[in-house]
């Protein structure tokens, strides 16, 4: 016989595979279609290509468990339940607005643990980011430059011509160079980041070379070989160039295959941030105003039984509870007494210490 949670993390590998395999099909059809049938399709670019549709197929296959997981799949299909909502919509109008610049675009919660680790994150997340805005539709084919005679480029966007600029000017200087400047933007936060875990005795003693270290070493040598690129052109006369293309195309591969599985996996899982604090939020405010949860208005209570403090929320209790039972760990008190989720985290003490002196009497002591 199959125990339940065997069959349970079966059926959620299954559900992986399928979803990755879905998005990895969608994703090369969008190659095919906004490379006009690869005709922009640069060959050169192809280990790029093919690190980065592995790259995401890892992260919908770990995003997919990821979810699949209790209290991730409650506290997401509860976000985005409050999140549909038309009254939520209505009283909530800047919340997630506000959230995605707070806990996304400035992440202004490291601001306030402090100014250089604020921008050690901001510098590694903006380099990152505005990398691959740039690099993945040039590896796809969705994006591309055709000189227009005598000292014009051409913008092509999935095989449409979005704008002409001229090769000189400041625009063009900007366009060409944007790597560059991310890559400076990457080596400011990875030297602070390098700087910190020399230096950080707490860091030093927790971090795992594969896990901590391995990626921000591949960035580094990703934003160095990148830079040295633009320096063959312009200094060198093009000497090293195939070879430092080459260096740099194997270094972005290595990375891209790591990617997935080291800690800036957690760049993917930040979003869902988002969607826990509208849950909190709304369940709050329901609480606060005396409303109801629609689909279980008195199963669970909004404060402690044993002292009447306020617990988080009525809704956050009950789907605790739900959690525990999903993984086979039920807290039921017995005796009309409740489950121990429905106690504050003092009561809780004192109900374990209770426990312990009932069992052991003056041992206890």
């Amino acid at each position: 016989m199959v125990h339940p949670t065997q069959q349970s993390r079966s059926r959620a590998y299954w559900h992986a595979g399928i979803t990755t395999a879905i998005v990895t099909l969608i994703l090369l059809i969008l190659i095919f279609i906004g490379s006009r049938e690869f005709r922009d399709f640069d060959s050169a670019l192809i280990g790029y290509a093919v690190g980065t549709v592995f790259c995401i197929g890892a992260f919908i296959y770990r995003y997919t468990l990821w979810l699949h997981r209790s209290p991730t799949w409650r506290y997401f299909r509860g976000g985005w339940v409050n999140f549909l909502s038309w009254r939520n919509f209505q009283r909530y109008t800047f919340l997630i607005p506000k959230a995605w610049w707070t806990d996304i675009f400035a992440q202004t919660f490291i601001f306030q643990r402090g100014v250089l680790r604020w921008i050690m994150h901001m510098a590694i997340f903006w380099g990152v980011i505005l990398s691959l805005l740039v690099v993945l539709p040039l590896t796809f084919g969705w994006l591309r430059f055709t000189l227009v005679p005598p000292r014009d480029y051409r913008v092509w966007v999935f095989g449409i011509p979005f704008f002409t600029f001229p090769i000189e000017a400041g625009t063009g200087f900007a366009i060409y160079h944007a790597l560059d400047f991310t890559a400076l933007l990457l080596i400011i936060g990875l030297a602070i980041a390098f700087w910190r875990r020399i230096t950080d005795a707490g860091l030093r003693a927790v971090q795992r070379f594969g896990f901590d270290l391995l990626p921000l070493i591949l960035l580094f040598a990703i934003a160095i070989t990148g830079l040295a690129l633009t320096a063959s052109e312009l200094w060198w006369n093009g000497r090293y160039y195939w070879f430092i293309s080459l260096t740099h195309q194997a270094i972005v591969v290595a990375w891209l295959l790591v990617l997935p599985f080291g800690k800036f996996f957690h760049i993917i899982e930040r979003p869902a941030s988002i969607g826990v604090t509208l849950y909190q939020t709304v369940n709050q405010d329901v609480e606060h105003y005396g409303e109801h949860m629609p689909h279980d208005p008195q199963a669970t209570p909004t404060s402690c039984r044993r002292c009447n403090e306020k617990l988080p929320s009525g809704q956050f209790v009950s789907d605790l509870k739900g959690i525990l039972r999903d993984v086979g760990q039920e807290y039921n008190l017995g005796d009309d007494r409740g489950t121990l989720q429905e106690y504050c985290p003092t009561c809780k003490r004192v109900l374990r210490g209770q426990a312990y002196y009932a069992l052991m009497k003056k041992r206890f002591l």
